[in-house]
């Protein structure tokens, strides 16, 4: 019976702090990636940041192999803004 109380406080803890994750993340203020094990080839696209602009548009800057690009995106649309030089 005295462990109960201990470890409902962690639960709760861990509880709160995944719902501030979850948050933030929703909100654009955050960004987290779980580390990937190798299985296969290595990727040739990454998406290097997101910035949000507004609840449905953003700007993704992508990397192709050694190439970058910055990419709009919308909910009725996606379009090239511009090549970004390194």
């Amino acid at each position: 019976m005295d462990m109960i109380q201990p470890l409902a406080a962690v639960v709760l803890v861990l509880a709160l702090l995944g719902g501030a994750l979850w948050l933030l993340k929703r909100r654009g203020a955050a960004s987290f990636q779980l580390p990937r094990m190798a299985r296969g080839p290595a990727r040739q696209m990454e998406v290097v940041e997101r910035v949000a602009l507004s609840a449905q548009h953003a700007l993704h800057l992508v990397k192709v192999g050694e190439r970058s690009f910055l990419v709009s995106t919308s909910p009725g649309a996606c379009g090239l803004v511009t090549e970004v030089e390194e």
